[in-house]
């Protein structure tokens, strides 16, 4: 048992702890979504009055309440901005634990495989900063490794008594969470039936009988339909997508580094597949084809609710896989190349978080020039042909939320799944995301993202004090009449509208201001 080093508790809280590192020095994690939930959150907390002119926040049991909820009980504690940082970072941690608990209830240890599931605790799905739906399915695995424990240890009847509640707070996070964690339940029910020799129609049956301890949340859908949003549903047209989210379920910066990863973890799998001595855990092993099943049963929609199961389904293949009936040797250099996988991803992960965080940082310099309740008009600027690097600052502006109780117009417009509504008479279109995305050029993909100087053209002026530019690349000059260059950096600017002759008298070098900083921008044009 020593020579198994990858399976003492030591490495488990080494694991626990590496998991952390990418998330330790960025001030504000840099997900794509996370400012514009912070914004949310600083709505719900009640803290700035002018943010009562603009925006309604109202509790409601909904099935997407989880980072919600963490900041209302941690934000006046620790602040808002420590607080979001913390629920963050106790996703991965949470994530990596819920693997290795998994492992262990499956197998009776952590399997050498199961390390190369660890990195994708940095899947997709937490690079776009869902918060709730990744809370909750972390929360899942852990909730599946205490069933899982509980059956081994024949503690079936506390096992349902203690479900109902963990059901109903996986439910709150995210419904997402709740769905998975009954196929997870269902899939160890139904290897247990199948031991007792039942038929694979008996098993079903008895299998979902199993599952009535997670039920109760079902029934919270008869006053509540989530929307599952648009984005296309034909499921033929979907299954073109299908290939690409399984190759990007560890994308972040660089195509080679995050591909590669995906296919040295398909070569390992493979591997242990195609071994003569291969032996799984039934109730993973079907838990994954379950889950596969799922993902591409499920068309492709706008909240990416294929995109977001293909890591899980990548993680559950390698658990499911038993490595026991190889020499010790052949484990030892398993584990030891899982640990190299897990060090490179983590390191490059944390660098990547890094370079983010010092970008942002040089953005979010346009905020201390803005006065307390503001109305600003943002507008980020994004390419039509999306490169492999994330592109994370299209929620920058929601941090003029935070720290100015200033309006922005990216806030997300959920229907019945909100808990935010924006009040803003007068500014239709220019509201709520993704009226803030704008791109140079038209796009035929994207025909929902106007121009910049589309967007500059038609934007409300006398519904907002300031427009901000985060990262623009082409700019017409006769598209600024009327704003007066107050800051920029070199490629963001921030405008105040004018209202009055007499700030439009201070405006007089606007164009000599604005043709500087033209020049310091790439491919910057001056129309007309």
């Amino acid at each position: 048992m020593t020579s198994r080093w990858w399976d003492t508790r030591w490495f488990v809280f080494a694991m626990l702890a590496l998991a952390t590192v990418p998330l330790l020095w960025p001030p504000i994690p840099p997900f794509t979504d996370v400012p514009a939930n912070m914004g949310r959150y600083h709505v719900m907390l009640g803290d700035d009055p002018h943010l009562s002119n603009w925006y309604r926040f109202e509790w409601r049991l909904i099935g997407y309440l989880g980072g919600d909820a963490l900041a209302a009980a941690l934000a006046p504690l620790i602040g808002l901005e420590p607080a979001v940082k913390l629920i963050l970072l106790a996703i991965p941690v949470l994530t990596v634990a819920g693997v290795m608990w998994i492992s262990v209830e499956a197998h009776g240890r952590v399997q050498p495989l199961a390390l190369f599931a660890l990195p994708f605790a940095y899947h997709l799905a937490l690079q776009y900063g869902f918060i709730n739906y990744t809370l909750a399915m972390a929360l899942a695995l852990n909730a599946w490794a205490l069933w899982l424990r509980l059956g081994r240890l024949s503690r079936t009847r506390l096992r349902a008594l203690v479900f109902v509640p963990i059901a109903c707070a996986i439910w709150a996070a995210h419904v997402s969470g709740w769905l998975v964690l009954g196929v997870l339940v269902f899939a160890a029910e139904l290897a247990a039936e199948r031991r007792r020799n039942r038929s694979w129609l008996a098993a079903a049956f008895f299998g979902a009988v199993g599952c009535l301890p997670l039920a109760l949340p079902g029934l919270m859908f008869l006053g509540w339909r989530p929307d599952v949003g648009g984005g296309g549903s034909d499921w033929i047209a979907s299954l073109k997508f299908k290939p690409g989210w399984i190759a990007m379920a560890l994308r972040d910066r660089w195509r080679w580094f995050d591909v590669g990863s995906v296919i040295l973890v398909a070569l390992m799998l493979y591997r242990s597949v195609r071994s003569p001595q291969r032996k799984f855990s039934v109730e993973v092993a079907i838990a994954a084809t379950l889950l596969f099943t799922m993902f591409i049963a499920m068309p492709f929609l706008s909240a990416y609710a294929d995109m977001r199961l293909a890591p899980y389904v990548i993680m559950l293949a390698l658990l499911a896989m038993r490595s026991e009936t190889y020499s010790m040797r052949e484990q030892t250099v398993i584990a030891s190349i899982g640990l190299l996988f897990i060090i490179v991803r983590i390191g490059a992960g944390a660098a990547s978080l890094w370079i983010e965080s010092r970008d942002w940082s040089r953005h979010l310099e346009a905020i201390e020039h803005l006065p307390r309740g503001a109305r600003v008009a943002s507008f980020v600027t994004s390419a039509c042909e999306q490169p492999w690097h994330m592109q994370r600052l299209a929620h920058l502006p929601s941090m003029a939320i935070v720290r100015r109780g200033a309006f922005t117009n990216d806030q997300f417009n959920l229907g019945s799944t909100a808990l935010l509504r924006v009040v803003a008479p007068g500014i239709s279109g220019f509201d709520v995301d993704p009226s803030q995305i704008v791109v140079d050029r038209p796009c035929p993909a994207s025909p929902e993202f106007r121009t910049l100087d589309d967007a500059l053209a038609r934007f409300p002026r006398d519904r907002f004090d300031y427009v901000w530019l985060i990262a623009p690349r082409r700019l017409d000059l006769a598209r600024t009449q009327g704003l007066s260059l107050i800051w920029s950096n070199g490629s963001d600017m921030l405008f105040r509208v004018e209202t009055t002759a007499a700030e439009a008298a201070r405006s007089a070098h606007r164009k000599s201001a604005i043709s500087k900083v033209e020049r310091r921008l790439p491919d910057a044009t001056a129309a007309q």
